[in-house]
């Protein structure tokens, strides 16, 4: 390989670096053609980027674009490596397990992933990049948090509103209604009654004794 033809690989690779913020680096050493022709389309079906590159050319990239920021990964670049670029941050370890689960092989083996400046090291963390949580998902579970006792207040709420500002509990709202019904009828003033002793209206004639 050419100078000329190492710089261009090393600006491709700055170029995917820079778009993802999450990139999986892997040892696909004793996979065959064909295992490794396979691996290029699980992850072409799910939207991961693999790129194939000498270690040397992948570490110059780094360097170039924050040696600091990517320290953390520079010894994993060893062996054969393949990149696995991907927006959602554990589609490339899925793949990896479903990969391996198939072959009922190791390969390939995790050797690091940088995920949203994060950096997870050695094989052992394959299983846990696999349930590591997805942008979207974290949203969802916010707004599902701030939902959850927002939903009971409006209840609350609307509640006081259909009662006039009455709190009734549980079972009471169906014995409310007669209560208030029957009130007025018991509230109402009893008629007077006629007393012997009492004087006649006017115009009238008392009776004899």
């Amino acid at each position: 390989m050419t100078k000329e033809q190492k710089n261009e690989v090393i600006a491709a690779l700055k170029e995917k670096f820079s778009q993802y913020d999450n990139f999986y680096v892997t040892n696909t050493e004793s996979l065959s053609v064909e295992q490794v022709s396979s691996l290029r389309r699980a992850c072409f079906n799910k939207k991961v980027e693999m790129k194939v590159a000498k270690n040397t050319l992948i570490r110059k990239a780094l360097e170039g674009l924050d040696e600091q920021r990517y320290s953390g990964m520079f010894e994993s670049l060893n062996n054969v490596t393949a990149l696995l670029f991907s927006e959602n941050p554990k589609e490339p370890a899925l793949i990896i397990s479903s990969f391996r689960d198939a072959a009922k092989g190791e390969k390939p083996e995790l050797k690091a992933a940088f995920i949203n400046g994060d950096i997870y090291t050695g094989d052992n963390n394959l299983k846990t990049l696999t349930k590591i949580k997805t942008k979207n998902e974290l949203i969802g579970e916010v707004i599902g948090l701030l939902q959850s006792p927002a939903s009971r207040v409006l209840a609350a709420l609307q509640n006081f509103h259909e009662t006039g500002g009455v709190i009734r509990k549980p079972g009471e709202e169906a014995a409310a209604p007669a209560a208030e019904a029957a009130a007025p009828a018991a509230e109402a003033p009893a008629a007077p009654e006629a007393s012997a002793g009492a004087p006649a209206a006017e115009g009238e004639t008392p009776a004899a004794e």
